[in-house]
């Protein structure tokens, strides 16, 4: 057991905090004022306000979404705190969280690109606005995607046990097929996928970017 540093503890609370305040004005439908407000909407909606491209970071869709994300916050993000520091490390996650948000809304301008440019009914314009309120992203991941880039360059050879798979594995292996996955996922474009592959990215990339360049005068060998 690790013990969790200042930054990953309160980002731990604040995260729990706001799922607590989702879940107590969430009726079931996805449709709220708590959700319209904070969580991440196609910049063409109605509802999209700029705040929104941090506030949805601390957002989640579910408890096991939740649960899955903070617990890799803590398993890895203690570690980089301690690397970084403080501050710095306050700085990496909401830059890596920030641009996972940017890329998202990148990924809504191509993905809603032809509907955005029609011309459409006065029916037809009503359930658009529909689709964009329902069709919102939240979470910690692409932050946290950046976060699991800067463990898996600064140390790549620590090994990780994941269950249930009896071997571990060397953090470098599990930070490329994770990313590779999301590349596989971003551009296949599956119906009923509803992860924000290209957040995720846009969090590994800024991730790898920050420290890449805050760690090149420091020996470090990946292989």
């Amino acid at each position: 057991m690790q013990r969790v540093t200042p930054v990953i503890l309160n980002l731990l609370i604040i995260n729990v905090l706001v799922f607590l305040a989702q879940s107590a004005f969430n009726d079931g439908t996805g449709i709220d004022w708590i959700t319209d407000t904070f969580a991440l909407h196609h910049y063409r909606s109605e509802y999209f306000q700029p705040h929104q491209i941090i506030t949805h970071m601390f957002m989640h869709g579910g408890i096991s979404h939740l649960l899955f994300n903070m617990f890799s916050l803590w398993m890895f993000g203690s570690t980089i705190e301690d690397y970084l520091g403080t501050q710095k490390f306050l700085i990496f996650y909401f830059i890596c969280g920030i641009t996972a948000g940017l890329m998202q809304l990148g990924f809504y301008a191509l993905n809603y690109w032809e509907l955005d440019h029609y011309i459409l009914s006065a029916d037809l314009k009503e359930q658009y606005r529909y689709i964009l309120r329902q069709r919102v992203t939240v979470g910690a991941s692409g932050a946290i995607m950046g976060v699991l880039v800067a463990f898996g360059y600064l140390f790549p050879n620590r090994e990780i046990q994941i269950m249930p798979f009896p071997i571990p594995v060397k953090a470098k292996w599990l930070i490329i097929i994770m990313v590779a996955a999301d590349l596989f996922g971003g551009f296949a474009r599956v119906p009923t996928d509803n992860v924000a592959h290209f957040a995720h990215l846009g969090g590994a990339a800024a991730g790898f970017l920050l420290i890449f360049l805050w760690n090149k005068n420091r020996r470090k060998t990946f292989y």
